[in-house]
């Protein structure tokens, strides 16, 4: 899926988020101390180096719906936006938790002066929140930003499985539509 909004392209890909060489920047389902971990976290770090996490390491901790900005190190990207998600059920409330990992990683982006950025699913791994609610939450939130983007014209979803590609494909088109 893939449609242009406000002159920005948005776009909906099933791959491996540190294989986005295209992208300026990857956002990072991180954890509050910006540790190397499972998951978008684990694969971000082994890919990039240990000079991530030695870089982010002051910046922790960090609160569920923040987000923190590093340099790329070894990965292709120029930089890596840290994002704390929310964990479904706990903390409250969930969706704005999660909208404010969009929107304060875009803010991060046009600040930088960046581009592009690749997103993961926030949130629904190990943190379990709903695909299909996480996606509407994550579409909103950046579609209502668009107008504001002055310097990021590409944003794709970068997902692990066919189904999390479908349900994130299926709710783009509908908010679009």
């Amino acid at each position: 899926m893939k449609t242009v909004i406000h002159g920005v392209t948005l776009e909906c890909v099933k791959g491996d988020i540190v294989a986005q060489a295209d992208i300026a920047a990857v956002v990072n389902a991180a954890n509050a101390e910006l540790r190397p971990g499972g998951g978008v976290d684990g694969a971000i770090h082994r890919a990039a180096g240990p000079g991530l996490a030695k870089e982010s390491r002051p910046l922790a901790p960090i609160a569920p719906g923040e987000a923190v900005i590093t340099g790329g190190h070894s990965l292709p990207n120029s930089h890596v936006i840290h994002c704390l998600g929310p964990v479904y059920g706990t903390d409250k409330p969930e969706a704005e938790l999660l909208a404010n990992c969009y929107s304060n990683a875009l803010t991060l982006a046009e600040q930088h002066g960046l581009d592009s950025v690749a997103f993961p699913a926030i949130s629904t791994g190990v943190f379990g929140y709903p695909v299909r609610e996480a996606a509407e939450v994550a579409f909103k939130t950046i579609i209502a930003a668009l107008p504001k983007l002055r310097h990021v014209k590409k944003i794709r979803f970068c997902l692990h499985s066919d189904e999390a590609l479908r349900i994130h494909s299926e709710t783009l088109s509908r908010l679009v539509a």
